[in-house]
């Protein structure tokens, strides 16, 4: 199967060469300085891919691997907005709406007060239990995944607060659409949205073994700051087959360029119509103003999925210079991916290692404004 963006250069699609080669030089220059081993970038617009590059290695032991262009890299949070794509198909295809309860369609999740809990505070984090959580086990075994979920227990009165739901929104979301399809999450995210796009090859939320070869390994650094070190929890074949709904994709970036690149074209992909424009509208408006999300200690501007630039002084990864309709999401410490609708720009970059801020949210801010700086 071709790959859904035809490939094409900066020049054609009228972004400027000298700035994304500046932004190559910086990435470079991370990896030399010991930040990740290996990083991947792409940059799409007009439905065509204007640059894909990838930098450094994908696994530093029992031997240095270099990354290539099909190795797929763990997506962490970007994962979330490929889950509530899923549930958006859900609402164009009438099995519920953005403001219906949570426990109209899951039986047993008003348990705990929950009741009340929408579909858009849900997708919002502004659900009231951003701490729970599930066990290993459920990841697998779906019926105690559901009893999981509908026990969850309110932190705070839900719709009062915004506090990114780490785990808890999506794993609810992700029981959700096996409530209303009687399929796998993964498999109807598989079946509804990454075949259908084309990218059946290059994102899944449920890697299988026989791709695990592909995967980046995921790093963090040492205790004592001094080295790069391989990360245990996600390196294995149960994390990568899992597919955790709110953190547990792999993708590589120009699928996730493509993927943004549908979002930006209200719905559609090199002639495929996944979404309606309507709903690419809906689901990336600014849904709550600039309320400070608890967690990230700024506006986060929270779409049903994504969120967006506004007009804050600050916001995480999208980049200073985006254009208020800009939106996206990142993934813990380590990537960020956006569409830009105002120009038709989208943008990916993924690395393979997790690391704190400050110095991640500032490396973001600059990575980002590196290719809007380039747009013509």
């Amino acid at each position: 199967m071709n790959f859904p963006l035809a490939p094409s250069t900066p020049s054609a699609l009228d972004l400027d060469q000298s700035r994304l080669d500046q932004l190559a030089r910086i990435i470079e220059g991370h990896i030399r300085d010991g930040r990740y081993p290996g990083a991947q970038i792409a940059v799409a617009r007009r439905g065509k891919l204007a640059l894909l590059k990838t930098f450094g290695d994908a696994t530093l032991e029992p031997s240095r691997q270099p990354a290539a262009d099909d190795t797929l890299w763990l997506l962490y949070s970007n994962t979330k907005v490929i889950t509530a794509c899923a549930v958006w198909l859900l609402v164009e295809r009438g099995a519920l709406r953005f403001t219906d309860t949570i426990a109209m369609h899951v039986p047993g999740f008003e348990a705990n007060g929950k009741g009340d809990v929408t579909l858009i505070q849900l997708l919002t984090h502004q659900g009231g239990f951003p701490n729970a959580d599930v066990p290993r086990g459920a990841w697998e075994d779906h019926e105690l995944l559901r009893r999981t979920v509908c026990g969850f227990t309110l932190e705070w009165t839900p719709g009062s607060r915004m506090f990114y739901h780490g785990r808890a929104a999506h794993w609810t979301a992700a029981v959700l659409i096996e409530a209303l399809t009687k399929q796998d999450y993964r498999t109807f995210i598989r079946e509804n949205v990454v075949e259908p796009l084309g990218l059946g090859g290059e994102l899944f939320v449920g890697l299988p073994e026989v791709e695990g070869k592909r995967a980046a390994d995921m790093h963090e650094p040492s205790a004592d700051g001094s080295r790069t070190v391989r990360r245990a929890e996600e390196n294995n074949a149960t994390f990568r087959r899992a597919g955790t709904p709110g953190g547990g994709g792999y993708a590589t970036a120009r699928a996730m360029a493509a993927f943004y690149q549908m979002m930006v074209g209200g719905g559609t992909l090199n002639g495929v119509r996944l979404l309606s424009p309507r709903m690419v509208q809906y689901v990336t408006r600014n849904f709550t103003g600039d309320m400070v999300d608890g967690y990230m200690g700024m506006p986060m501007h929270r779409g049903l999925g994504p969120h967006s630039r506004g007009t804050t002084a600050t916001i995480r990864g999208l980049g200073s210079l985006a254009s208020p309709r800009t939106f996206g999401h990142g993934g813990v410490g380590s990537s960020y991916c956006w569409g830009d609708p105002d120009s038709g720009v989208s943008f990916a970059y993924l690395t393979n290692s997790r690391l704190p801020d400050p110095w991640h949210n500032m490396r973001l801010d600059v990575i980002s404004n590196c290719v809007h700086s380039a747009i013509i």
